[in-house]
């Protein structure tokens, strides 16, 4: 098993800036993917922002050059970076963990960002 732990998030105005991080800790051997999926009100969740565990990086197409994923395999953890947000990216977001061997897939518990002046 894999716990996720999610921190940041919260009230910013439009064109601000706000950082997520997510800690991975439990039974870990090794982590092929980490990333952020969200979900706005009404809508799919979709994904955000993924980086393999060796560097391969892939962003959904709506938040290429504001957002920015980050991770750091030694301590299973990763940040997302937001900037130059904007009221469509309301939305919680959730931390994303997937595990190739055993094909395990783990979520957070989501973390509420809104974005409104």
């Amino acid at each position: 098993q894999v716990q996720l732990v999610e921190s940041g998030g919260g009230l910013v105005q439009p064109g601000g800036s706000l950082r997520l991080s997510c800690a991975a800790s439990g039974s870990i051997f090794s982590i092929d993917y980490m990333g952020w999926y969200r979900r706005a009100p009404g809508k799919e969740r979709e994904l955000v922002a993924t980086v393999s565990n060796v560097g391969t990086i892939a962003y959904a197409d709506s938040v290429k050059g504001r957002f920015t994923v980050s991770r750091d395999n030694a301590k299973n953890t990763v940040d997302l970076q937001m900037n130059s947000l904007k009221p469509e990216d309301t939305a919680v977001y959730y931390c994303n963990v997937f595990i190739t061997r055993g094909r395990q897939v783990y979520w957070g518990q989501g973390t509420q960002v809104t974005v409104s002046s």
